[in-house]
């Protein structure tokens, strides 16, 4: 009889929110970069008569991650779509830039 492998069952990860990582950041602007070792996503926010934005928050990730997060968001905006339908954009979203690519 054929020896059978037992799957290890999932890890569980505890996820910790803070209080004020709850409170989120709105962006209506990210600037994504990149180099051979990973992705750079500066997010900020444009407001009308104000020529200047800030970064509010940087993520650097793998390549690896970087794809994962692209699944990750195709498939929840497949969903969202689903249930509440089709996100429409009115203008263009993507300007190149030297540093990377602008979407807002």
């Amino acid at each position: 009889m054929p020896q059978q492998h037992e799957q290890p069952a999932p890890q569980q990860i505890n996820i910790e929110l803070g209080e004020k990582e709850a409170e989120g950041i709105y962006s209506n602007l990210a600037i994504i970069s990149h180099s051979p070792a990973e992705f750079v996503i500066d997010f900020t926010r444009l407001l009308p008569g104000v020529p200047k934005a800030r970064v509010h928050a940087r993520i650097v990730m793998t390549p690896q991650h970087a794809k994962l997060l692209l699944a990750a968001l195709s498939d929840n905006i497949a969903r969202y779509e689903q249930q509440y339908g089709e996100i429409l954009i009115a203008e263009p979203t993507m300007m190149p830039s030297p540093e990377g690519h602008k979407f807002h």
